[in-house]
C-alpha cells in the first residue's frame, strides 16, 4: 500500500507539502482528559489570536482559499478545514471530543493552523492518492448514505474504489472515518506557503509524538512533495 501525490497535484500545486503520519495499533477508545485540556486551550487561543480577527486574510488560510480558487472551488462558499475549525473556535463552539485522533489532529489543526485528518487504513482500498477529480469517483459524505460525484479537476483523496475526503481537505468521506475501533490510520497534514518544508516536518514530527503519546502502537511518518510524491505505508 502506498500513499501518493499525483503529479497532476503536483504540477498545479508545486510548493504543496504533504506530511503524512502512520500508526498502527493503537488505541482510540476513551476520552483522555489532558488532551480535553489542550483542545479547550487551542480553542481559547484562538479567540484571542488577533491574526485571526481577518480569518480570511491570516496567511496559513489565504494560501488554501487560493488553492481552492486555483481548482474552480468558491473558497466563500467551501472553506477548507482549518478555515472551518478557525471559524468555530472564534464563534466560541467547543469542537466535540469524537475520539482520541480525531481530537488530536483537531488541536494540532487549531494549534498550527494548519488542515489535518485521518482515514481508517483497514477500510481503504488498495493505494491513497491526492489527485484531480475525472468526475466518475463516488463519495458518500460523513454520516450520509448520499452517494455524489466531485467535478473533474476537483483536488480528491480517493483510494481504489471510493473517493476519501472532497476538495483536498474539505470533507471526509463515511467509509474511512475514525471510529473508537480504528487500530491502523493514515493522519495527513497539508502544508502550503508560508509553511516550510522544515516547518513542516517539524510539525508532522510532533504529530507523530502526539498520536504515540495518547494512543500508543507503532508510529512513523514522512513527507510527501515535489522531491518524493510517495511513500510504502
Amino acid at each position: 500500500m502506498k500513499d501518493i501525490v499525483s503529479q497532476e497535484v503536483l504540477t498545479k500545486f508545486p510548493q504543496y507539502i504533504r506530511g503524512v503520519v502512520i500508526a498502527r495499533g493503537v488505541n482510540n477508545g476513551g476520552e483522555n482528559q489532558r488532551l480535553v485540556e489542550l483542545l479547550r486551550k487551542a480553542e481559547a487561543t484562538a479567540t484571542q489570536d488577533e491574526s485571526l480577527q481577518d480569518i480570511k486574510s491570516h496567511p496559513r488560510i489565504a494560501s488554501w482559499r487560493q488553492a481552492y480558487s486555483d481548482f474552480g472551488t468558491n473558497p466563500n462558499k467551501f472553506y477548507c478545514s482549518i478555515e472551518s475549525l478557525g471559524r468555530r473556535a472564534r464563534r466560541g463552539d467547543q469542537l466535540p471530543y469524537i475520539n482520541t485522533l480525531v481530537a488530536l489532529f483537531n488541536y494540532f489543526s487549531l494549534k498550527h493552523m494548519v488542515p489535518s485528518g485521518g482515514d481508517d487504513l483497514d477500510s481503504v482500498d488498495g493505494d491513497l492518492r491526492l489527485t484531480l477529480a475525472k468526475g466518475d469517483e463516488p463519495f458518500t459524505p460523513l454520516n450520509s448514505d448520499v452517494v455524489e460525484y466531485p467535478p473533474p479537476g476537483e483536488v480528491i483523496y480517493v483510494d481504489n474504489s471510493k473517493v476519501m475526503c472532497r476538495r483536498w481537505n474539505w470533507r471526509q468521506g463515511d467509509q474511512t472515518k475514525l471510529t473508537l475501533n480504528t487500530t491502523n490510520v493514515a493522519i495527513n497534514v497539508d502544508c502550503l506557503p508560508p509553511v516550510s518544508k522544515d516547518k513542516a516536518k517539524t510539525i508532522t514530527g510532533e504529530l507523530a509524538d502526539l498520536v504515540k503519546e495518547f494512543c500508543g502502537g507503532e508510529v512513523k511518518y514522512s513527507l510527501l512533495d515535489v522531491s518524493q510524491s510517495e511513500v510504502e505505508i
